[in-house]
């Protein structure tokens, strides 16, 4: 008696210290996985992070795709709804067919799968997808390579049972097919449907849910296991299926599990999507201010546009559209995409030379300042001004000099000697410091360019060039340009960074066709139906072109060239970027007008005459310095030359020597690298007559002038009578000077 009752003590201590044990594993495991099991719904969905961003235009349509997470392969967030009956159904049959009578555990299919382990028969599992999503929300019930622990199996299960309390089973469901696991870095349905079946998850028919329903269960199981389970769940699901189904599904699953990615970025805005992608890490979606359809169609432009120059040495450009009003980004396209061969190259942000767009800038600064009008007269004739690194000499595009022009024939017909005799009365240091207020960031000093800064010699960007340009439009107001709509950020700074009547009366010097005529001609492309005001620039040895202007609306910027910097082959400035610009500005004006601007306080209209050397007509001036008339003495035009005449400026009635009077002897002459040698000629003159030029003992011209195409080097240069008789002579040097200079 006293050994039973005391072997029953003993017994009694083991069975209350099991039941302690279990009853503390319990406790401790619902405790310590809590957290999985009582996050919402809602909380699960709003931290969902897709392994892509999504670039949105303003509207909400979709830019550009982006994944911005190597480590896994997560699409977007779909809802039940989007998600196709037939993989609902194929999932619940194969998974969980009492999904929707249990409350997170089937214990029918737990006793099963006890008795099954009891005998070593082969069952299924019992883990249902309540507890398996318990399993995904819950890092610490994470299967391990050995499975489950006990600990986290009866965590699993008191988890899925919290979870049916707090959810319903469609939210359950749907967060279920979109954390699941499915085959290599794949997770959820999203990134399933479009890696394997190349569409979205509502489209799935009954094969394709009968694969992705057999690789839930086992995702990195061989292609013949996988097709055998997806055979059996496609026959549950269809039960006429007949064998030859399967052996068809044998093919189609081999060729969808080939499938390991569809491709990490498509659309129509990949700069602005990396942009954003790296500025705001960690958001699925980010909303910009580009439009869609326009965004398209400037995509189109550019490439068609640079396909038909494709003969010329030019396979990039890019593209921007700015609102006037706001500075928000309507339009970006840094390259040319697959006709590129550095497409990933941003040509909106890049640095390149804009030649002669700088030139409204200083003429709005001259004007500004009143050292001119528009109406003043500008000598459009050879000169030489004389720099540390020797003569720069400046030249027009086709070497044709137009003699004394008005200042807005100079600007419109985009003249480089009248833009290099502005500049010499700003200043290079007072004409960079007004660049810089335009928020055009130049890298070295106003002194470091020189007079080369009139023609463009600076770096800039597509982006803060058009925006300098946006400020014209604006009465000389800048402020910075945004991709993200307002209600996202602070509004923008405005500054004055120029005088808005300066500003207005060079907006309505580029918007004149007539004035631009005598280097465009009168039907330019630039012309447009609705009132527009543009510039156009090409640098140094064709390597970039450019076409920048606004209307009452909008400012749009282009240009054309190579990343690498290699020249293009005869590609001008109404051949290149040009026509991108103009058919731009038509698309945005199809169905809107654009007015030219009402003139600001302080500006005046006048009536002007100019002799012989231009039409008459009605000018815009600063108040106060308006005049009606502006002519050139007899003679003035060669007014730079007469030092060279007489003896101490004496009056001398005896005939005159032949002598050579332009150049001086000891002469350095700068070559332009920006207009091609072909095209650059320096001028000689002397007074005599019957006069024969040599160059280095050769014959090269006839007469009191003549046109030589200049070469490095040291060289001697004389006239001479018709006997061959030395009259005069000069010795000059040629050096290949950089600077740049171009319409």
């Amino acid at each position: 008696m006293h050994c039973r009752v005391g072997l029953g003590g003993h017994m009694l201590r083991a069975i209350q210290s099991t039941v302690y044990k279990t009853i503390a594993i319990v406790f401790i495991a619902a405790c310590a996985h809590s957290a999985g099991a009582t996050a919402t719904f809602d909380a699960t969905k709003s931290s969902y992070q897709s392994s892509d961003t999504l670039i949105l235009d303003r509207h909400g349509e979709l830019l550009q795709r982006l994944r911005t997470d190597a480590t896994v392969r997560r699409g977007q967030w779909v809802v039940l709804a989007d998600i196709s009956p037939a993989l609902r159904t194929a999932l619940v049959l194969s998974e969980d067919k009492r999904f929707y009578e249990h409350s997170g555990v089937d214990w029918r299919a737990v006793s099963s799968a006890a008795w099954g382990n009891l005998w070593n028969s082969k069952t299924r599992g019992a883990s249902t997808i309540t507890m398996q999503l318990a399993g995904l929300l819950n890092e610490g019930l994470k299967r391990g390579s050995g499975g489950r622990s006990v600990v986290q199996k009866i965590s699993q299960t008191v988890s899925a049972q919290l979870l049916e309390r707090t959810w319903r089973k469609d939210q359950i469901l749907e967060a279920y097919l979109n954390l699941v696991p499915f085959r290599g870095e794949l997770v959820g349905i999203d990134a399933l449907s479009q890696t394997l079946f190349g569409k979205a998850a509502h489209g799935l028919d009954h094969r394709e849910a009968a694969v992705a329903a057999a690789l839930v269960r086992a995702p990195n199981a061989r292609v013949p296991q996988v097709v055998q389970r997806a055979c059996s769940v496609l026959k549950t699901l269809e039960p006429q299926a007949q064998a030859t189904d399967c052996e068809g599904l044998d093919l189609f699953t081999t060729a969808a599990l080939q499938r390991r990615d569809y491709a990490a970025s498509e659309g129509i805005a990949p700069h602005v999507a990396r942009q954003l992608a790296a500025r705001n890490g960690g958001r699925a979606t980010i909303k910009t201010t580009l439009r869609a359809p326009l965004q398209r169609f400037a995509v189109q432009t550019l490439q068609q546009h640079l396909r038909e120059l494709a003969g010329r040495h030019v396979e990039d450009g890019a593209l921007l559209v700015l609102d006037n009003a706001t500075g928000e980004v309507l339009a970006w396209i840094g390259s040319s995409g697959d006709l590129s061969n550095a497409a990933e190259v941003d040509g909106v942000t890049a640095l390149r030379q804009p030649g002669s767009t700088l030139k409204p800038f200083l003429y709005a600064q001259a004007i500004a300042e009143r050292r001119i009008t528009a109406a003043s007269l500008l000598d459009d004739s050879g000169t030489q001004i004389q720099t540390s690194g020797g003569l720069y000499i400046p030249q027009n595009y086709d070497h044709q000099f137009k003699g004394w022009v008005s200042a807005r024939t100079a600007l419109a017909a985009s003249l480089n000697v009248p833009a290099v005799r502005v500049l010499a009365m700003v200043s290079p240091d007072a004409f960079h410091k007004q660049l810089r207020a335009l928020d055009l960031p130049l890298k070295e000093s106003g002194d470091y360019y020189g007079y080369s800064l009139a023609l463009g010699s600076a770096e800039v960007s597509l982006l803060t060039l058009t925006n300098a340009y946006r400020a014209l439009g604006q009465g000389g107001r800048v402020s910075p340009t945004t991709l993200t709509p307002l209600a996202t950020r602070p509004a923008p700074a405005v500054t004055s960074a120029l005088d808005p009547r300066a500003a207005f009366i060079v907006g309505d010097i580029l918007s004149d066709a007539n004035s631009r005529a005598r280097t465009f001609g009168t039907d330019s492309v630039l012309a447009t139906r609705f009132w527009t005001a543009v510039k156009t620039g090409t640098s140094k040895d064709m390597r970039d072109n450019w076409a920048i202007g606004w209307s009452q609306r909008y400012t749009v910027g282009v240009w054309v060239g190579n990343a690498s910097g290699a020249p293009m082959w005869d590609v001008s400035g109404t051949t290149g970027a040009a026509p991108i610009w103009a058919a731009v500005m038509n698309y945005l004006h199809t169905t809107q007008a654009s007015r030219a601007p009402q003139a600001p306080a302080g500006v005046v209209h006048t009536a002007v005459q100019f002799a012989e050397l231009e039409a008459a007509r009605p000018e815009w001036f600063l108040q106060g310095t308006q005049q009606g008339s502006f002519a050139m003495n007899s003679g003035a035009g060669r007014a730079h030359s007469t030092g060279a005449r007489g003896l101490n400026g004496s009056q001398n009635t005896a005939p005159i020597a032949a002598r050579i009077t332009s150049p001086t002897t000891g002469t350095i002459i700068a070559l332009d690298p920006d207009i091609p040698p072909n095209r650059q000629r320096v001028s000689f003159s002397a007074d005599g007559n019957n006069l024969r030029w040599l160059m280095d003992g050769k014959v090269f011209a006839k007469g009191a002038s003549a046109q030589w195409l200049p070469w490095p080097g040291r060289h001697v240069v004389q006239i001479v009578d018709p006997k061959g008789q030395v009259l005069d002579m000069v010795r000059l040097e040629v050096r290949g000077a950089g600077v740049i200079g171009r319409r």
